[in-house]
Order: structure tokens, then sequence, then C-alpha cells
């Protein structure tokens, strides 16, 4: 009897373990290509920890994204091509997608999950825009388009502004392993969107060092120039082997969990490569339509479910993983709009095949569409590629197929009126503030106006900070919709050039105010160049310093906050960052 006993123990936690949702792990890299993985055929690379997703699980061969970064993020989020969800550009409000649309974190927190994600965001910053509103449990990271700083930068816990711990792809990995450890006995989604290799180049020295003196030997085709320098592309694939050996540390820690099995694990990139760097023979690279701008890696392990070494050669993207994950955790959801995504489980798990190798991928981007059928890509003018023996797009074909041409230019038109609709209505969504479900509000310098004279650090406006504040007349401005009233402190973060302390100005929140003065100058000098590895494009940093003003009670509505100087004892006001409220009553 008790043998008996001991081998029902055994079914029964057989059973409840075969039985219990699946944890999900979703790694989304910032501007890595096709190309830069070694299993893809790139010799000048080492990602075994990626490649080894693909061996013990599916590599798809065919899976698409879109051009930049929000576009991307927003349509694994909700399933649907971005631009229906209101996704006009990648900063300064227009990366944000529409509050009515549901995420894969709201349908898998609904169906009991615990829901974390621990990295860039560019989905908008204000709550309830913010990841925290958007179905997250908890978010660590940063929610601008680009950083300015990879090492211990000042980022966000739940809103609150930290400083990080080291350099930012090891911390958001180290944050999301303590997340995965304390929520190892219920399911968990886990999102981990690295920053990288996106710009700045910025790269530990022991990933640095191996490619400093390298001789790359893997050039793109179409390009033989390395774009930006051959350092740029060295530290490319150094930062890529960072967040190789990233990987590497979380699969680790789901194998000492004992956890692994019942993990599904993914794996892709947000668009092209973002330089012309080895990207097999496609044409394209980041913001193009064409095949190297929009073919992303895909790997995919479920030990428990998933086949080892399978290749799908059916075309995928990213907005099928919501409709996809769901359907392998086995939820059920009500969609409140129509999915552009479908379910590509049945390509994976052995059943019957349920799949439509008549459906089409769309990119676009900057009114540029293109159209990827299972074989063939119309390119956005209209020429015709045979995908499976012309990535680098050489050969058109719209005379011989013309009857293809016609039909898949049909479909284009459609999606084309569509985005046109959307880019035709002026962006009437203010920036949300002051909600009543969150303590903390962010308001940075990339969401603000200045006058005439003050200018901004640099032409991306992601994370740039307004200079040269000089004159009385002079003011920074945020339309605003403040959606809870109330008392809210108020704090700035900012530089001041000795001699000029002692200045003051006025904050002006439709009909309240608060005032500030600078007592005490805090002049540090821009840093970054010491870390690059190659010279950036976007704006150097400085460590700002926080300046608590007081509080202010704030009327429910769209308003105007306006930032102007009342004295300038000095050469001028301030160089302004980011202004923080939090919520007191």
């Amino acid at each position: 009897m008790k043998y008996i006993a001991l081998v029902l123990i055994a079914l029964i936690q057989f059973m409840a373990a075969e039985n219990k949702k699946p944890n999900i792990i979703i790694f989304l890299t910032d501007d890595q290509g096709w190309g830069d993985l070694s299993i893809n055929g790139n010799k000048d690379i080492s990602t075994p920890n990626i490649d080894s997703l693909a061996h013990d699980g599916a590599l798809f061969e065919n899976f698409y994204v879109q051009p930049v970064c929000s576009p991307t993020r927003a349509e694994l989020l909700t399933g649907r091509y971005a631009f229906r969800s209101g996704v006009r550009s990648t900063s300064e409000g227009g990366e944000r997608f529409n509050l009515d649309e549901q995420t894969i974190a709201d349908v898998f927190k609904k169906a009991g999950y615990a829901t974390g994600a621990f990295g860039k965001w560019h989905s908008g910053m204000q709550y309830p825009y913010h990841p925290n509103g958007r179905g997250f449990d908890e978010f660590y990271g940063f929610c601008s388009g680009h950083w300015g700083n990879y090492y211990s930068p000042m980022l966000e816990h739940n809103g609150k502004i930290v400083k990080g711990q080291g350099f930012c792809v090891d911390d958001f990995t180290s944050k999301a392993m303590d997340f995965i450890e304390e929520n190892k006995e219920k399911p968990f989604l886990v999102y981990l969107p690295y920053n990288t290799p996106h710009s700045p180049m910025q790269v530990p020295d022991r990933f640095w060092e191996k490619y400093q003196d390298k001789t790359l030997t893997m050039k793109n085709t179409y390009n033989k120039k390395w774009g930006h320098g051959e350092d740029f592309v060295k530290a490319a694939l150094a930062m890529c082997e960072n967040i190789d050996w990233n990987v590497g540390r979380v699969l680790n820690k789901l194998d000492e969990l004992q956890i692994a099995d019942n993990t599904i694990v993914l794996y892709f990139s947000d668009n092209g490569p973002n330089s012309p760097r080895w990207n097999g023979e496609m044409k394209g690279k980041k913001g193009s339509v064409d095949e190297g701008g929009v073919r992303s890696p895909l790997h995919l392990r479920w030990p428990q479910k998933v086949a080892q070494g399978q290749v799908i050669k059916e075309v995928t993207g990213a907005i099928d993983l919501l409709p996809t994950l769901s359907s392998m955790a086995g939820i059920e959801f009500q969609s409140k709009k129509k999915l552009d995504g479908l379910d590509f489980s049945s390509l994976l798990t052995g059943k019957e095949k349920n799949w439509n190798d008549q459906r089409t991928m769309l990119a676009y981007w900057r009114g540029k569409m293109t159209l990827r059928s299972q074989h063939h890509r119309l390119d956005s003018q209209g020429r015709l590629y045979d995908m499976r023996n012309d990535r680098a797009q050489e050969n058109d074909l719209r005379k011989e197929l013309s009857h293809l041409k016609t039909q898949l230019m049909s479909e284009l038109k459609i999606y084309d009126r569509e985005d046109k609709q959307l880019m035709s209505q002026k962006d009437g969504r203010p920036f949300v503030i002051c909600h009543k479900d969150f303590e903390w509000t962010q308001i940075p310098a990339r969401d603000g106006r200045a006058s005439e004279g003050i200018t901004r650090s640099n032409k991306f406006p992601n994370c740039s900070f307004f200079t040269n504040w000089k004159k009385l007349s002079d003011s920074i401005s945020f339309d605003a919709k403040v959606q809870h009233a109330g008392e809210y402190e108020v704090e700035i973060y900012y530089t001041c050039l000795k001699g000029s302390e002692g200045s003051e100005f006025r904050i002006s929140f439709g009909d309240s105010s608060i005032d500030g003065k600078i007592t005490k100058a805090h002049d540090p000098p821009l840093f970054g160049m010491k870390e690059d590895r190659s010279k950036r494009g976007e704006s150097y940093v400085k460590d700002f310093k926080a300046l608590k003003l007081g509080t202010v009670v704030l009327k429910e509505g769209q308003q105007k906050i306006e930032m102007r100087a009342l004295k300038i004892p000095g050469d001028q006001v301030m160089d302004f960052r980011l202004m923080m409220l939090r919520k007191v009553k």
C-alpha cells in the first residue's frame, strides 16, 4: 500500500507539473540585425547562448518586425499593426500606443501571472502609458527611446527615479533574475527589452577587448563601406556578445531553479542593424522597409512541449506573439479589437498544422510600405522579388508575375489608406500627468517645447536637455492633461553655472504656480566620450542635481505647463533635464 501511495503522489505531482501554466521570458534587443548572430553565419561573432535557444527549440527563418523601435514594441505588446493603435513616431509622444489597446501583460496578469519588464520601454512615459499602467506589476529601466549613459545611469523603478548599478544591460538582467526567483512558485511573464546595440556604443572592457584589434571579415554585399565606421561595427558586435552573456545568465538561473522545462524563452530584435554591417545577402538596414530592415531572428525554446531543432519557414511576425503565447499558455481572452496577428503555435507543437500560407506581412515607415508574402516581397516602388532566392532584391519579377503584383498592390493600398488617414490627423493626445492610480509623473525635456532662445542639447530629443536659457522672455512649455486634481510635490533636475546661482523661476500649471530659486551652482561636465567606443550622434549627458520646490495644488483637466525665469543674475538660468511630480494627497 505504501508503494502504491508513493506512486500516486508522484503521479499527482507529475500531472500538476504538466498542467502548470508555462513561464514566459521575452528577450527583445535594440538595433541588432539578423546577421548579428553566429548561428546565421556571422564568423566575426560568437553567440552560443542565443544560438542554443534555436538548437534546443525552434528557429524561425522568416520572422518580421518593423523598421524602427517603437512600432515593433507596440506590435509585440498589442498583436496589432502599430499605426492602427496610434503610433506615429519614435519620440515626443508619437511612440505611444492608444490607451484602449489591450497588452500581452494585461492578458497574462488577468490569468494570474506575475508580470515584469526590465529595460527600455519606448511606448510612453506618463501613466497610464507607463508600463505599470499597461499590465506590468514591476518595471525597472527607462521609458525613452534611447539613453545617453549605460553605466550606473539615472533610471526608474515603478516611476521613482533611482540610480542604476553598473552596465545597464547587466543591471536589467540582474533585476529580472531577482523577479524570476521571487516568483518561481507561480507563473511569470518577464519582458527584457534591452537597449543595446543601439548607440551610444558603450560596452564593458572585457567584451570590447576581443574586438578592439580584431580584423573583421564579414561585410554587407550591398554596401562595402562600414557606414558609421569600423569601430561602430566592432562595438555593436561586442554589445551583442554582452547580450549573449546575459541570456546565458538567465538560462542558468532557470536551470538552477529547476523551472527551465516549463519556461518558454523567446529572443528577437526590434529592427534591422543600425549600420550597414554584414546582414546576410539582404538589402536594407534599420529604418528601411526592405528585407534587411525588417527581418529579425526569432528563437523559441520550451523543452516541455517544443521539439528541438525545428526550422519554421512560414512567414510570421511580432504581431503574432500575443495570440501565440496566450494559446501556448492555455489562456483564453477576449480581444477588445481585431488582432492582426495569428496564432502560430500549431507550427511548433506537432499537432495538425493550422496556418494560412497566403498571409502577408506589412512593413511601413515614413510613407513607405512593403508587403511580404510567403515567397515574395512587393517593395515600396512596386517591384517584386522572389525572397527564397533573392534576399538582396536584385531581380525584379513584376512583369513575369504581373498577376501577383496586382494582387499584392491591391492589398497594400488598403493599408496605405489607413496609414495616410492616421497621419493626416493631428495627434491631439496631450501628455497625461497626475493620475490617481500612480504616485509619480515624469515630465522630461524630451516632451517639451522651448522658445527661440533656448536650445535642445541634441536634435534627437529622447535623452536631451534644454540649455542656453538666458532671457526673461524665454520659456519652456508642455501641453498636459491633469487626470486627478490634488496636491503634488514638485522637483526639477538641473545644472547651473557658477555665478548664475540665485536664478529665480516660476512654473505655471494653468491657474496654479510654484516659484523656485537655485541657491547652489552645479556645473558638472558633459560625459560619455571616454566610455564611447565610437563617436555618437546623440546628446552627451550630465550629472543633473535634484531640487525640491515644494507643493502645488493642481486642477483636473487640460492645461499648459510653462517655465519662465523671474531673475537671471548670471549668464543663464539653468540647464533643464526633468520635472518630477509626486502625489501628496
